[in-house]
């Protein structure tokens, strides 16, 4: 038996293909392709324009997608988890988060089953590396979210499992289908990355127009490499250096991510240091709350370190955000659900 044709994550092109192929009409793919991308149908019965006998081939040729919901959790602040078993029998994660009140829908999603940088606070690096995410495992994470909830996701952010430049061609092919046939703008487009160097170089090559966030998580050489192995190989100073020649070749600032962690880089000294490191480079500051965990050493910091943490860096001229903590009720953390999964 031959293996169905996925449809999300195909372009048009491939779907009017794909229909000629099959002694349909090239019209009935820009209905295909309208109910997936701007409706996120939910199954083939629901794409009620299409005859019943164009709907019974689809079902008996085609699959929606390769991945499908395993688990869902609802926070009471309304962040959303999802688990998503991949056809391999991997799992990914992927978050729908809502702020304010506000109507943008913002999900976080992953590029990699499990994750190679080994992170000492992260929870996704206690589940090692299996494999990147494909372009369509990719895509199929925001589709799903959109069929399964009916609401429209307005901002995507690359900071689930895994380092997404590590999977760069599958992550640049995700954002252009993102843009394309999702309709999402590039600045609502986020990468987070550890800092790996010459996919940073290829990114400005590309005049990457999404927001580059940069995990930086210590103010020093000497503090990264112990929280984070891949400042042993991409060293602080250089990372500096490949993020100011960035931003003068983009035009783009960055985010500087900072994970806040009790007694490991939350001091008065830590914040002077860090501000003096990234005084030149354009950007932002996101200031992250460790999300504890009773499996971690780490501690959340006091209420009253972040706020002074915060204040030195805007008096150096930052514009400092604390992200807001959703989802500490939930398994919202990634690698938390894909750990008791694979457990």
């Amino acid at each position: 038996m031959s293996e169905k044709f996925i449809l999300v994550g195909k372009s048009l092109k491939e779907i009017e293909e794909f229909m000629l192929n099959n002694e349909q009409s090239k019209f009935r793919a820009k209905q295909i392709y309208n109910w997936l991308y701007l409706k996120s149908v939910k199954d083939i019965d629901s794409m009620t324009d299409l005859s019943l006998s164009t709907r019974e081939l689809l079902k008996q040729k085609t699959e929606l997608c390769s991945i499908s919901i395993k688990e869902k959790q609802i926070s009471k602040d309304g962040t959303m988890k999802f688990l998503f078993e991949l056809k391999d029998g991997n799992f990914a994660e992927a978050v729908l988060m809502r702020f304010d009140n506000r109507a943008n829908l913002t999900a976080c999603i992953s590029t990699q089953v499990g994750c190679p940088m080994g992170c000492s606070f992260c929870a996704t690096a206690k589940l090692g590396f299996v494999r990147n995410l494909d372009t369509d495992e990719i895509i199929q994470q925001i589709f799903l979210i959109q069929a399964d909830t009916g609401l429209k996701v307005t901002n995507i952010v690359y900071m689930g499992q895994g380092e997404p430049l590590l999977n760069f061609d599958n992550l640049i092919n995700s954002i252009k289908i993102f843009r394309e046939q999702f309709q999402v703008g590039a600045r609502r487009i986020t990468v987070s990355t550890c800092g790996i160097i010459p996919q940073i170089n290829k990114l400005a090559e590309l005049d990457f127009q999404s927001t580059l966030a940069i995990s930086l998580h210590a103010p020093n050489q000497e503090k990264r490499a112990e929280i984070m192995p891949v400042a042993k190989k991409y060293k602080f100073d250089e990372l500096i250096s490949t993020l100011k020649k960035y931003t003068e070749k983009t035009g783009r600032r960055v985010t500087v991510e900072y994970v806040l962690m009790k007694d490991v880089n939350d001091s008065l000294n830590d914040a002077k240091e860090l501000a003096l490191s990234i005084l030149k480079l354009k950007s932002n500051v996101n200031l992250i709350v460790y999300n504890q965990n009773e499996k971690s050493p780490y501690k959340k910091p006091t209420k009253e370190a972040i706020q002074k943490f915060k204040y030195i860096l805007e008096a150096s001229g930052k514009k400092v955000t604390i992200r807001l903590e959703r989802g500490a009720d939930i398994d919202a953390a990634c690698g938390q659900l894909s750990s008791k999964m694979k457990k």
